[in-house]
């Protein structure tokens, strides 16, 4: 059974925790990647828009006389063939949002982590604490868990208030919970930091 190192807030090892046998299977690629493009394309505005022949201003009569001109004849200067003329087949507004099941999202969170676990991407901590709620004492436990510098994905359950305070000035740490964490929160950070709980938590949902 495949598991798990767990550090304490001094970068040093203490102990392990077991993890499903599952993660000892090699990463779906496949999975991943039909729940990422999902997030991404739920994240798109989708409110471009062009104007048809039919919104543009002008074309109350014809540009000019039908023959003698050498040029091909124009009814309207809306035409798409004219200038400042309507576009053809130009974005309009739309829902680029879709869903996936269920048991797919979470097939893709459990293969991102799978893929930062067999990247040394990953650090668990037993317990997170900050007891002075300064920014500098926390940056010097992931300099210690050796994760400082670089995009951080923080998951903590049921986090001290010190620890929210000292862990929100941190450049390019972003703090997630572990039951809202998805495959693409996990993807876009290099570095994941995870205490015992909420590794425990995910694993529940994972079940």
């Amino acid at each position: 059974m495949p598991k798990l190192t767990i550090y304490s807030v001094d970068g040093k090892e203490n102990g392990s925790m077991d993890l499903p046998a599952n993660f000892a299977d090699k990463v779906n690629q496949d999975v991943i990647h039909q729940a990422v493009i999902m997030y991404q394309a739920n994240e798109r505005q989708g409110n471009a828009d062009t104007k048809i022949r039919s919104e543009v201003s002008g074309g109350n009569k014809k540009p000019f006389r039908q023959k003698g001109t050498g040029r091909a004849r124009q009814g309207s200067s809306r035409s798409p063939l004219m200038r400042h003329g309507g576009i053809v087949f130009g974005p309009h507004p739309r829902d680029f949002s879709y869903v996936v099941p269920k048991k797919v999202r979470l097939a893709a969170l459990r293969e991102s982590l799978k893929s930062k676990i067999n990247g040394d991407s990953l650090r668990c901590v037993d317990v997170m604490a900050v007891k002075s709620g300064k920014t500098k004492e926390f940056i010097a436990i992931l300099n210690n868990l050796k994760v400082n510098g670089k995009k951080v994905l923080a998951l903590f359950d049921d986090c001290a208030k010190e620890v929210t305070l000292a862990s929100r000035n941190v450049p390019r740490l972003n703090l997630v919970k572990p039951l809202e964490v998805n495959a693409l929160d996990v993807l876009k950070n290099n570095k994941i930091v995870v205490t015992k709980a909420a590794m425990e938590t995910i694993l529940k949902r994972l079940q």
